[in-house]
This record gives structure tokens, sequence and C-alpha cells, in this order.
């Protein structure tokens, strides 16, 4: 379709994940097939049902944080920060753009949890006195996009997106149509989550969504039919976007161009999806119709793709009743999820930067552990191995609780 809106250029990517603490180290972990899977550290898990987790190791914040701002923080906003320090690094856009033309959204499923745990055992064990007086602005949501916005001086809208498990991607997608519709020239956008606490992973065991496999090698397990859950991840994802013309103005290095995105509800359930995945088909429609995807051109989709029973083989059906049975068995599918486990409201943002990789080098990351394909999971998921592949448009997928369903659409440039 003729784009009568602003173009939005991608000019700066920053990762904090388990297998990397910068987009470097993640793409070089994705190309050979290395999972950050291992036993739960952050707390004595020898009682639980699932013990495995993707936990980011050995995170320093001080390499790109004060002490200061280390201790005034949840560890989800550490994340952020420092993914978003350095897409902001890589970009050059801080000093380019008006201080009130630049925004900040940073998404989050569930913000400060650990702070909160935190701060409540005080209260029960000694009282309320002994509560932090940092406790609120540590634990809440807005949190990490509000230290983005100070550190860089963005005087724009600064708010979170918190959609669950689309939240990074929402953030993304809102961004695109803040620039595309002129409320400003820049955006910091991702996702950002830091949810392995006692009670995190309680909760998604006792509603039966985590892997309680005690294999690491065998426990995030996307379209495979031994899949038994998603394995609990954190960290964050940060992108630099920017209106297109301003970008070139100053030579910026354009990494990709974001040209679609989708965000529905399924309308249905607060976890399952609907069994029909239109409100996911729908979201993957309204991208590529924002993208010009013609149908014939090659399509990567890096999917949602949980290790969840019924997500795969619904995300599965969303594809096909996306772009017909045709396209996608033509495309190209994988879920980094295999790698990094599920990120929660950082996995859209982190997703999103495989896409940008994707298109860039030509090369799809792979979906370790398959090895048995569900016979209702048959696409192409690239098994094991990354495939060369010179992808036009890259999509990503992201299905949250509460039904929410957000795609992000790629053009390399």
């Amino acid at each position: 379709m003729e784009q009568s809106y602003r173009r939005v250029a991608v000019t700066g990517m920053g990762a904090v994940t388990p297998i990397g603490h910068d987009v470097g180290q993640f793409w070089d972990s994705l190309m050979n097939g290395r999972h950050g899977i291992a036993p739960i550290t952050h707390f004595d898990a020898s009682e639980y049902k699932a013990r495995l987790a993707a936990e980011v190791k050995d995170f320093d914040p001080k390499c790109r944080m004060d002490k200061n701002d280390i201790l005034r923080s949840d560890r989800y906003a550490q994340f952020a920060v420092c993914a978003a320090a350095e897409a902001v690094e890589q970009s050059g856009i801080i000093g380019t753009v008006e201080p009130e033309r630049i925004a900040v959204y940073m998404g989050t499923g569930i913000g400060g949890m650990q702070t909160f745990i935190t701060e409540h055992d005080k209260l029960r064990a000694k009282g309320p006195r002994r509560v932090s007086a940092l406790f609120v602005p540590m634990m809440i949501a807005n949190m990490a996009a509000g230290m983005i916005a100070i550190r860089y001086d963005c005087r724009g809208t600064a708010m979170p997106t918190v959609t669950a498990c689309a939240s990074g991607s929402n953030a993304i997608g809102e961004a695109l149509r803040l620039i595309r519709h002129g409320y400003a020239d820049a955006v910091i956008a991702g996702g950002a989550e830091a949810a392995i606490t006692e009670t995190g992973v309680a909760g998604f065991i006792n509603m039966q969504a985590l892997s309680t496999s005690e294999d690491p090698d065998a426990a995030s397990l996307p379209f495979d039919k031994k899949r038994g859950g998603f394995v609990i991840g954190e960290g964050a994802g940060a992108l630099v976007l920017e209106e297109y013309e301003h970008a070139v103005k100053r030579g910026a290095n354009i990494l990709g161009e974001l040209v679609g995105y989708g965000s529905t509800c399924d309308a249905y359930h607060i976890t399952a999806p609907r069994p029909d995945a239109r409100g996911g088909a729908q979201a993957m429609k309204d991208a590529l119709s924002e993208a010009g995807f013609n149908g014939s051109e090659k399509l990567y989709i890096n999917a949602h793709g949980t290790g969840t029973p019924l997500n795969d083989t619904a995300e599965t059906k969303a594809i096909k009743d996306a772009v017909g049975e045709e396209t996608a068995r033509a495309a190209l599918i994988s879920s980094t999820k295999s790698m990094t486990g599920h990120m929660l409201g950082a996995a859209g943002a982190v997703e999103a930067i495989a896409c940008v990789m994707a298109l860039r080098t030509g090369i799809i990351p792979p979906t370790i552990g398959l090895n048995d394909p569900d016979p209702e999971c048959d696409l192409n998921y690239c098994p094991n191995s990354p495939v060369k592949f010179d992808a036009d448009v890259a999509l990503s997928n992201s299905l949250g609780f509460g039904g929410h369903n957000a795609c992000l659409a790629f053009r390399k440039v």
C-alpha cells in the first residue's frame, strides 16, 4: 500500500539477555545454538517443581550505570537502562533531536517484582518502619521508562506498555505510531523483565505454564512433540527508532526499517489462546498490510514459540490463516525462546532485534532442541541450525496473557 505517513528507521539496538550482555554476544549465541538455561541461582528452588531458568548471569550494571542509580533501582530497570544505553550509543541520536521531540516507551509485564518481595518480607518481619522509602519508585512499572528519559533528557512522552508477554512488542509498535503520525521524531523503545523470583516462579508453576524438565538441553522445546511448558527468562531489549529522513540527513547508520504493526485482543480467556487463533492471525495480517507485503516476497517469522502445548499449535494455525498455506510453507520460522527462554515483557524487544539482525545478515537463527516435531506444527521452524535466507520481510510475533497479540514487521534497508 502507498506510504503516506512518515517512515521509521532503526538506528540503534541494545540487549541484555541470558545468552549475551550486548547485541553482538546475543547474536553470536543465536548463530551457534547456545542457550542460557541452567538451574535457578536467584533463590533456593530445591522444593520447586520447575528448577530451571534462563537467568542473566554475571550481570554488572556498573558498566553503564552509576552507583546511586543502581542502589535506587530494581533489577528490571537496570536491565532496561543498560540495554537503552547500548542502543543510544550506537544510534548517536542524542543531541540531534529537540528534547521535546524524543520519547521513551519501555514495556514490562510486571515491573519491580523482587523489590516488592524484599520489602514485603521486611514489613512482615520487622514492621512498617523498615520498608524502604524507595520501595514505590523501585517497584512501579513506569520507572524504567522514567530513568531512561531522565538520563537522556527525553521530554516527550515516557511510559510503559504493560501487556504481559506482548509488552516489548507493543512498546515498539506504539513508538512506530508516535513517529509515523508526527508526535515524536525519535523514540527509545523496548521491554525489560526480572521476574525469576520465589513468587513469580511459584505462580507460573502452579498454573502449569513452566517446563518441569531437569535437563537444560531439553527444557525449552518450541514446536516439539515433547514440549511441556516454557522456561522463564529475564533481561531487556531496546531499539532507537527515528524518523527515516531525519536519520538519512544526519548520516545515521540505518540498521533496518520498521514498516508494520498489528495489535489485537483475543477477547477469549485470561491465559489460553483462542482455539481458532483469529486474534494472532489478524495482528499478523495488519502488520503485513502496513508493510506492503505482496505474498511473493521472502518472509521470516520470529515466532512467539513458547513451548507450551496450546501456544505452539495455535500460532501455527495463526500463521497459516494470516498468509495462506502456500506462503506459510515457503516462510522460514524460528523460536529464539529455545535459547533465551521466555523473557516475558522483554521478549518482544529482544526478538525484534533478532529480526533486524536476520535481515541484515541473511541468516535465520534456529529453533534448537527441535528433534521430534509435533505433527500439528508442520511448518519450517529451522530446527537446530541457522539457515542462509535472504529475507525481504521479517515478522516478530508476541502473544500475551489477557489475549494480547502484537506483531511487528521489518524490512531491510
